[in-house]
């Protein structure tokens, strides 16, 4: 028998208690950290010099973060928002002491004083966001913070809004286990069409065995790696991976790489995509000894800087027999037309702007240019670990 078959039954009552109790403790333990923090900050004016009692101040914030198992950056943000209600938010400051609204409130109450430029709006706040903060939850009382900035001082909120917007961003953030975050800084109403869209279009799909949450997932990807036209590559939305063959192969577990080695993915993974007509992706497959690359299969229909040079070096003119225009002056063509021909080693050469367009008008034959005694040579690219990239091997 357990200590809950003998106890009182547990009502809503004691849970609210409990939750004051909290409160209250939080409290006591701030004004804890004030009195901590001026008692020593006294003693430090004693120092003798003026760096000794500079130093000595800022050690007072990494006293109480031994002490409270915090960082020091913790124990200044918490004292400073508890600082800004108390001294500007008397009644909130109150209610908080007696346990009636949590340290969580506290915080979200002072970062809305912080944003308010004039006296009568933090006085207007104090007297009214306690009693809403004691009946509702934080994350309400986030709205209600939110809705009452722009409707007391609506010209400093556009005026703000206006700096953020200014600020948006986007940037990827590549984790373990082959997985990374996308984070974009947007204006509100642009991430709420997003939100929707991508909720109202995932909801259409069929059953198949994936969460509302996959589907978006995969929705939001798709968007972004192509174009919805034609199903296509979207502009420069290509992306590659350095695998080993044994790895490839299956003959031992592994993961593929990105060329500069910013992120994993799973063997499996990057197996599914070698096989499907994915247009974003080229893969390099490695020597596990040698680290040359064997192959270079790339799933998109324009070549990366690298092959293109590395084309250049190895066959150096326009493929049209007698024609000495350089390569890097020409265009890349496929040999077989893309998609149905890939874009890989073998099936891409160099013509002139003349002659690739007689190619596309069907007026010009074509073979691989071969000066005497001299065989086209090939393609072997080397893996330099250092910068990522790529050179004709000797």
């Amino acid at each position: 028998m357990n200590d809950m078959d003998t106890a009182t039954a547990i009502t809503v009552d004691d849970l609210a208690a409990a939750r004051r109790a909290t409160n209250r403790a939080e409290a006591d333990q701030l004004r804890l950290m004030f009195a901590f923090h001026s008692q020593r900050k006294e003693a430090a004016q004693h120092e003798v010099t003026p760096v000794a009692r500079l130093l000595a101040c800022k050690m007072i914030a990494q006293e109480i973060g031994e002490a409270m198992g915090l960082s020091e950056n913790q124990v200044r943000t918490m004292m400073h928002d508890a600082e800004t209600v108390r001294d500007r938010a008397p009644a909130t400051w109150l209610r908080f002491t007696v346990g009636s609204i949590s340290f969580h409130a506290v915080k979200a109450i002072a970062a809305t004083i912080n944003k308010l430029t004039e006296p009568e709006s933090v006085t207007e706040l104090d007297a009214k966001v306690g009693e809403y903060a004691e009946a509702n939850t934080v994350g309400q009382l986030n709205v209600w913070l939110r809705r009452f900035v722009v409707r007391v001082e609506a010209e400093a909120a556009a005026a703000r809004a206006e700096h953020e917007r200014s600020k948006r961003y986007v940037y990827v953030d590549h984790g373990d286990d082959g997985m990374s975050t996308i984070v974009a800084y947007l204006p509100s109403y642009v991430a709420a069409a997003i939100e929707r869209r991508l909720h109202k279009e995932a909801r259409k799909l069929p059953k198949d065995g994936r969460t509302l949450e996959q589907k978006q997932a995969d929705l939001f990807a798709c968007w972004l790696t192509t174009n919805e036209n034609t199903g296509r590559a979207a502009v420069n939305a290509d992306i590659g991976v350095v695998i080993d063959a044994d790895v490839l192969a299956g003959a031992r577990e592994g993961f593929g790489a990105s060329p500069d080695g910013s992120w994993v993915a799973p063997a499996a993974w990057v197996a599914d995509v070698a096989m499907s007509d994915e247009p974003f992706w080229f893969r390099m497959l490695r020597d596990p000894v040698t680290k040359d690359i064997l192959s270079v299969d790339y799933r998109s229909r324009f070549a990366p800087e690298q092959l293109k040079r590395a084309l250049f070096l190895a066959r150096g003119t326009c493929a049209v027999p007698g024609c000495l225009v350089p390569g890097w002056k020409c265009e890349v063509d496929h040999v077989v037309p893309w998609p149905r021909g890939h874009t890989t080693a073998d099936n891409l050469q160099f013509l002139s702007k003349t002659h690739h367009g007689q190619k596309g008008h069907g007026l010009s034959p074509l073979r691989r240019s071969r000066r005497p005694g001299r065989p086209r040579a090939p393609v072997d690219l080397m893996f330099d670990p250092v910068d990522a990239g790529y050179d004709l091997a000797a």
